[in-house]
């Protein structure tokens, strides 16, 4: 039934207008009627609930004018415009309004793809012939909730590819599938009040936001693709008892496992300038961090995470750990949820249907903590596009004594904070909109699956057999980058296994901002070779001279090293005491052959 036809008034410039429409019409249907009433061309006018021009109709296939509560006898406020308006469903004139976009090549080759789920035929139930289909063995859309529910283990989230086949499906063919990032601040540029806080309108205050879990994810998997790697960041740990943050590099790639799915696959682990402690980390500003990317990207590689230990030593004969982080305590922190959300914001995903260019991240977190059988081991999340937006915006802050709860700040005179609210179910099943202060930051989190690969591969280090050069800002341990570190990691390589020993990230870095002869300049060959595993053009680049150099000082520095030690097997021919060095006039009193100021032998 369509309904008894209703009246609605139109106030227009040149006076009132009165329409006969079912309450079933839409409103993409009611505005060329109001445009044939009003003698207007249908992009030509906007429609207001209210006169002061608040409450603004968009033409949409999804609202109906019962849905809109315009009820019998209500009045519509009809505003001409030069230009035509741009909404939501006007396709051609939003979609030629989107920015141009370069997405990552694992979007490009997912964007290409079917990703239909192909379904062999089932002898039993299907009657047909071979090259037949029918409703058993026809392949389902990769979004397909019966099939994903099935999986072992069931796939929780929609890969994010999944999510935007749903939006372009149907007969629209996603012509209205257009991506919007939540906004929680007040729209710039509204001339009808005086600038927050003398006043805000409707037109440009942000609505209210009531917080959802996120059901797709931009990340399907994290995948280290040696455990080696992670041993070796994890080897901090076990010498202080102190926490590590690393940063990880690696590639997206398309993950098999899950319908149109993401894998992040990381091959290296950067450590950071930071200050730890057994309960604590602070990240400090990294000089260094303009010649990583550089690293990084010449070799293919990008950011794809960040990685951190919360580990507390259970019992030390056994090596255990304990469990803390579980359903009574936290799985992320609000404080961690924050820092995710705004690396996350740091590192926007790409996205052609998004009206900014960017929408959420592909950005993952990953955490080294105990599990129930007190065992090390990795989790890894995102936290949703809602709490990239809130952090974003300055709306959310962590708790003084609740880890598991954040809190949405209220409005000052500075800012304009909207409501945030979330949903909560009783034991009764009886739903209730709570607002966010407190919020469980589990509303927040999109849990991703990790592991190792199973067939290890080493796209640095590949020689198992030769120590990795020294990890970066670990000089509280005593473990120090300096050409004493390089002379003993090179010595280690014959002349043909050059290209082996360029392959370690740490040293690629070292190598770029050495003080003694910085060779940042000169790597681009090196980078490139080593990206298409051109050993021929290694070897090339290591005759150069600026390879020679260094060798000359790696050769130099071996050399006093081997008579020093020398000398000391050797130590009983000098006296024990103190002695001055003739260059430099220095008294010696622990070195017996070489001057510990200036390096100079004794005579």
């Amino acid at each position: 039934m369509a309904g008894n036809p209703v009246v609605i008034r139109i106030q227009t410039p040149e006076g009132t207008k009165r329409m006969n429409v079912v309450p079933t019409i839409t409103l993409y249907k009611l505005f060329p009627m109001v445009a044939e009433a009003c003698g207007l061309p249908v992009d030509g006018f906007e429609l207001f609930t209210s006169r002061d021009k608040s409450g603004k109709l968009k033409r949409s296939s999804k609202i109906t004018v019962k849905s809109a509560k315009i009820k019998h006898g209500d009045m519509l406020f009809l505003t001409p415009c030069k230009s035509p308006s741009i909404t939501p469903d006007s396709a051609s004139e939003e979609t030629s309004s989107l920015p141009v976009v370069e997405e990552d090549e694992v979007d490009v080759i997912l964007a290409k793809q079917d990703g239909k789920i192909v379904r062999k035929r089932d002898d039993q139930l299907c009657r047909h012939g071979a090259n037949a289909k029918c409703v058993h063995c026809v392949p389902l859309e990769p979004y397909d909730e019966k099939y994903l529910q099935e999986r072992d283990p069931p796939i929780k989230h929609l890969s994010f590819h999944s999510y935007l086949r749903k939006l372009t499906g149907g007969v629209d063919k996603g012509k209205f599938a257009l991506l919007e990032n939540p906004n929680c601040k007040i729209k710039p540029g509204c001339t009808e009040h005086s600038p927050w806080p003398a006043g805000i309108c409707t037109k440009c205050q942000p609505s209210p936001i009531t917080l959802d879990r996120q059901t797709y994810r931009h990340v399907d998997n994290v995948m280290f693709e040696n455990p080696t790697m992670f041993e070796k960041f994890l080897d901090y740990w076990r010498k202080t008892g102190h926490q590590r943050i690393g940063i990880l590099y690696g590639v997206y790639e398309v993950h098999k496992d899950v319908p149109l799915g993401i894998k992040a696959t990381v091959t290296a682990i950067y450590e950071p300038p930071q200050v730890a402690s057994a309960n604590s980390l602070e990240l400090l500003e990294d000089p260094k961090n303009m010649i990583v990317e550089y690293i990084a990207k010449s070799l293919g590689l990008m950011r794809v995470g960040w990685i951190f230990t919360d580990l507390l030593a259970d019992d030390l004969t056994k090596g255990t750990v304990k469990h803390v982080r579980n359903l009574d305590s936290h799985f992320l922190s609000a404080e961690e949820c924050i820092m995710a959300a705004d690396f996350q914001v740091q590192h926007p995903n790409p996205c052609k249907l998004a009206k900014e260019g960017s929408f959420g991240s592909k950005f993952v977190t990953c955490i080294v903590t105990g599990d129930s059988s007190n065992q090390i081991h990795i989790e890894a999340y995102q936290v949703s596009n809602q709490c990239m937006a809130l952090v974003k915006d300055n709306c959310l802050i962590p708790t003084k004594d609740a880890p598991e709860l954040g809190y949405i700040k209220e409005s000052t005179s500075d800012q304009y904070v909207p409501d945030v609210f979330y949903s909560q179910t009783d034991s009764y099943g009886n739903k209730s909109k709570l607002l966010a202060r407190p919020l469980p930051v589990e509303f927040l989190l999109v849990d991703v699956p990790s592991a190792f690969a199973l067939e290890s591969k080493h796209t640095f280090n590949p020689l198992t057999n030769k120590q990795s050069f020294q990890i970066e800002n670990r000089s509280d341990i005593g473990e120090i980058q300096d050409l004493a570190a390089l002379s003993k990691y090179m010595h280690q390589f014959s002349k043909e296994e050059v290209m082996k020993a360029m392959l370690d990230f740490h040293l690629l870095v070292f190598l770029a901002c050495m003080d003694v002869y910085p060779l940042r300049d000169h790597m681009d060959a090196l980078l490139t070779a080593l990206k298409n595993e051109d050993e021929v053009k290694v070897k090339l680049w290591s005759q150069e001279e600026q390879w020679q150099t260094v060798k000359h000082f790696l050769d130099a520095h071996s050399g006093s090293h081997a008579v020093e030690g020398a000398a000391s097997r050797d130590s009983s021919q000098y006296n024990t005491g103190t002695w001055t060095c003739s260059q430099c006039t220095f008294i010696n009193t622990t070195s017996p052959n070489t001057c510990e100021m200036c390096d100079g032998p004794r005579r």
